[in-house]
């Protein structure tokens, strides 16, 4: 009996970190990066606990077009359409696969749908929810939130920019707020990649190949 309850974790926890080929991705799908960004990506995966305990600073929505893989991000300047070869540029270490669960699928459509008429909307650079912009897991929030008859389906929650343990903000995010001339939106509701790729309603399905 023990030998089986072994041979059965065993089997998870490689299934859990199987190698996804691109091929198989489908459109819906959630992709997370651990960005190699500097202090601010830092500062994002200290005070986020990602699935497993990785650290994930950006996420994006698989589109599959024509045999063409993209991802629809909300990075740099704006929402846009990156190819996944781009998109993989943005950080050395194993990107992880999502994938609504079965029961949601049918929302998928819609979310695509309104996540691609989001391109060009600027980037929230101030990171704070419903202010016309959008940061990367706030673009996708709104998307399956419009696609779930506009009711909330992941969780927002409140943002902190201060280091665990103290009641100290990251000096990077000091500078940062400084730099664009705004307040610390220090409490605000939010919501991050890290947080997403714990949600219940999504499976992680391994690192892609």
């Amino acid at each position: 009996m023990k030998k089986n309850i072994l041979l059965l974790l065993f089997f998870f926890s490689c299934f859990s970190y199987a190698q996804i080929n691109p091929s198989d991705l489908k459109t819906g799908d959630f992709i997370f990066q651990d960005m190699d960004c500097g202090p601010l990506c830092d500062a994002i995966e200290a005070v986020t606990e990602g699935y497993k305990g990785n650290d994930f600073s950006h996420m994006g929505l698989v589109y599959k077009k024509n045999d063409t893989i993209y991802i629809i991000e909300a990075a740099g300047t704006k929402v846009r359409l990156n190819t996944l070869e781009k998109f993989s540029k943005n950080t050395s270490k194993p990107m992880y696969i999502g994938r609504v669960k079965k029961k949601y699928t049918q929302l998928i459509p819609e979310a695509i749908s309104f996540s691609l008429e989001q391109i060009g909307v600027p980037y929230d650079d101030d990171y704070v929810y419903d202010n016309g912009k959008y940061y990367c897991s706030e673009l996708i929030y709104d998307a399956f939130k419009k696609a779930n008859k506009d009711k909330p389906f992941f969780q927002l929650f409140p943002m902190t920019y201060k280091e665990p343990g103290t009641n100290e903000f990251f000096p990077a995010w000091v500078e940062y707020y400084k730099q664009i001339g705004s307040e610390i939106p220090e409490g605000k509701p939010g919501c991050n990649p890290g947080g997403m790729s714990t949600s219940n309603k999504i499976s992680i399905l391994g690192t892609l190949k």
